[in-house]
């Protein structure tokens, strides 16, 4: 089975002002080196990292920026982008070199399409774009049919709320601690969920959070849940205010978890097994983000990549006075 866990924390760039530009392409190109990209592949990376967070400076409100390896893929670097407007009323047009919102010339978002290995977007007008972008150095492997995004609380570094994905042949495997509260000490907890998760992520989902609510004991603990994704079900289980969410046909079905903090108290785990179909989205987040969402708010986003899915979510839910973290897995085809 694949592993998956945040290596680094997810460090968001404000996106506001032109330094923005030359600091996430930095980022991006010196991530690209560290794992073995080929010097003329980095500078098309550089090229498309600038014009993406360009593109964010010129036009965007509250745009912010993320690069990381991508989940899945060690080696493809990733770059997510969001904002909060204006959103793009054809997405198609502006990604087609030539093309520019503000009227004068420009390449738009060809660069994008051009030398992304893989991308995906997601606009409102009015609302708001969130874009994901992959880069490899050759063909593109497969990426995992989930996703994570994790974001500290206010102006910290480092996040308490912390996720892990585990694939195989049939199912795919999630797990989301949120540390209880902020700070250094709440993510030592959730990496050591992750650690004890990734030590038997094939266990039944109830064994592997038994194994986290007695392994966090040492820790601050937190909440925590599990989530076996299938072709058509879901299996899971929770303690605390992790929230856990099937999205179908623009509804969405709440996931029941047990109230308690894991590693400290709560009552014995419990799973559940629910149905799902190949267009279903398995949604979990902590309370960083509000549950008060609705899929029929967000049209078109649920057919869009995990990736795209968990930028929106928290863009659209999350809150800047509590670390926030979201995962999205898809059912296996």
């Amino acid at each position: 089975m694949d592993q998956v866990r945040q290596t680094r924390p997810d460090i968001w760039v404000r996106a506001e002002e032109s330094s923005a530009v030359g600091a996430v392409r930095r980022t991006a190109t010196h991530l690209a080196e560290s794992v073995g990209i080929g010097p003329e592949r980095v500078g098309q990376i550089a090229v498309a990292v600038t014009e993406a967070v360009s593109n964010l400076v010129k036009h965007a409100v509250q745009g912010m920026a993320l690069v990381r390896p991508c989940p899945g893929a060690p080696a493809v670097v990733e770059l997510i982008t969001l904002d909060r407007g204006p959103g793009m009323p054809d997405v198609a047009r502006a990604l087609r070199d030539g093309y520019s919102t503000s009227g004068t010339l420009g390449i738009g978002l060809g660069a994008i399409a051009r030398f992304a290995s893989h991308y995906d977007v997601h606009s409102v007008p009015g609302a708001g774009t969130a874009l994901a972008m992959q880069f490899a150095d050759g063909d593109l492997p497969a990426l995992p049919p989930a996703s994570g995004l994790t974001r500290p609380i206010g102006e910290e570094v480092e996040s308490g709320d912390s996720f892990a994905i585990a694939t195989g042949d049939e199912a795919t495997t999630v797990m989301l601690c949120d540390g209880l509260g902020h700070g250094s000490l709440a993510a030592r907890a959730s990496q050591e969920a992750v650690r004890l998760f990734l030590a038997a992520p094939d266990d039944d989902p109830a064994a592997i959070l038994r194994r986290l609510h007695h392994g966090l004991g040492h820790t601050r603990g937190g909440a925590a849940a599990v989530a076996r994704v299938t072709s058509d079900s879901v299996t899971y289980t929770g303690i605390g205010n992790i929230s856990g969410w099937i999205v179908h046909d623009g509804q969405r079905q709440g996931m029941i978890s047990a109230h308690g903090i894991a590693g400290h108290q709560g009552r014995r785990p419990r799973q559940y097994v629910y149905e799902v179909d190949e267009h279903a989205t398995v949604v979990l987040h902590s309370d960083g983000l509000t549950d008060r969402w609705s899929p029929a708010a967000m049209p078109g986003l649920f057919a869009r990549s995990p990736a795209v899915v968990a930028a929106t979510l928290l863009r659209e839910a999350g809150s800047r006075r509590d670390d926030a973290g979201v995962v999205i897995v898809r059912p296996r085809s």
